[in-house]
């Protein structure tokens, strides 16, 4: 049983720590470098006071990382409080002000009267490798995001035609844009040496682009203010987004190399809908440990697939998104169960189903979402994989 509480508020540069006693009395306050022998001192110091100890921080990763190591090394008890229950419980704390001891003891005092909160527990090698690769493949992804919106951006100012019939993300309309960007440099080519270009460049369905390049490019004849410098922007965005699509595929291919030597990938997997890709992001957040969250319940609501109500005076059975929740596991088991209405006949059924009761498409793939929830718990605990339902065979 605890006897402290040590709350940190987590910085870039400096860490602010509090220990308070079981009356809330403050023992200890401290900015610490974050820095490995000024964290080690900061241990020593803690566990002088008492050794029963439990820690608290409002980052778990990032900037916290080497503090969080250096904790759970030493075999300490560590716990987690998000940033926004942080900033919520410190109005009922005393003073307006915001200041790094304040939040620091508003974390200790938060750990010390409350036990739902996450226990951070060490991860091993593969889950953190395969964050990592998550985490770049996420940021490569939004990159990607945003530099086909510019492109279309420029594009429809100088040729609105065409980029209403092009997919940009296709590999086809981008090799097209990097080449040609203007009506009349189509026209100019012509329908057959288009499409023979774009084959060379090993383009699906190169006659049909071709066709509905030129189609575009008969129905504009006015060069626009810009075009020029436009058409020299246009080519260089298409060619980022093809760097950016080769760089995707390349860390998709590791992602799945690291996902199938995981112990649970064949688990994970069976589960209709649930890829290396996804699984590797469900690895990544849960570390595939069940025991974190406590029941399929914890983790759906984590997950953001388990309706809250928000009752108010005479309205009841008001349910709602839960406002704190993990977004990319939100994804996750959305995504997976969007896609196994497609590949399972059970999750198609249980869709419909709910369709049919006037539930509304998103309410429907959250319903399956949050009935697969239970499933994957349940794989993941016994240890098997999914199997799909057998035929009933009738005796003649």
């Amino acid at each position: 049983m605890a006897r402290i509480w040590a709350g940190t508020d987590i910085g870039k540069t400096h860490h602010h720590a509090v220990v308070l006693d079981a009356d809330g009395n403050r023992l200890l306050s401290r900015r610490v470098l974050n820095d490995e022998p000024e964290l080690l001192a900061l241990l020593v110091d803690v566990l002088a006071i008492d050794e029963e100890v439990v820690w608290a921080v409002d980052v778990a990763d990032g900037m916290a990382t080497l503090l969080v190591n250096v904790l759970l090394n030493h075999g300490q008890q560590l716990v987690y409080i998000p940033g926004l229950a942080v900033n919520r419980a410190s109005a009922g704390y005393r003073g307006m002000g915001k200041t790094d001891a304040k939040d620091a003891t508003v974390i200790a005092d938060q750990a010390r009267m409350r036990r739902d909160l996450t226990i951070l527990q060490p991860d091993d090698e593969q889950v953190i490798e395969l964050r990592i690769l998550t985490d770049r493949r996420a940021d490569l992804n939004a990159d990607r995001t945003r530099r086909i919106n510019r492109l279309r951006g420029q594009f429809t100012s100088i040729f609105p035609a065409l980029e209403r019939v092009l997919d940009l993300g296709n590999a086809g309309p981008l090799v097209l844009l990097a080449g040609y960007q203007t009506p009349a440099a189509l026209r100019r080519t012509g329908r057959n040496r288009l499409e023979t270009w774009l084959r060379n460049r090993k383009v699906r369905g190169a006659k049909a682009l071709a066709e509905a390049a030129l189609e575009a490019a008969g129905r504009q004849h006015t060069a626009l203010p810009g075009e020029k410098i436009t058409a020299q922007v246009i080519r260089a965005l298409a060619k980022e987004v093809m760097s950016l699509n080769e760089q995707i595929a390349e860390i998709d291919k590791l992602i799945a190399a690291q996902f199938r030597e995981h112990k649970l990938s064949a688990v994970i997997s069976s589960m209709p809908g649930i890829g290396p890709l996804l699984g590797a992001e469900f690895l990544a957040v849960t570390a595939g440990d069940m025991s974190r969250f406590g029941s399929s319940d914890r983790l759906a609501s984590f997950g953001g697939v388990a309706p809250v109500p928000r009752d108010s005076g005479n309205v009841s059975g008001n349910l709602h998104r839960p406002r704190r929740y993990h977004r990319g596991l939100q994804r996750v088991f959305y995504t997976s169960a969007l896609i196994s209405i497609r590949s399972c006949d059970a999750s198609r059924r249980f869709y419909e189903r709910k369709r049919a009761e006037g539930k509304r498409h998103a309410q429907a793939v959250l319903a399956l979402a949050r009935r697969r929830v239970n499933v994957l718990w349940a794989l993941i605990r016994d240890g098997w994989c999914f199997q799909h339902e057998l035929p009933v065979t009738v005796a003649a």
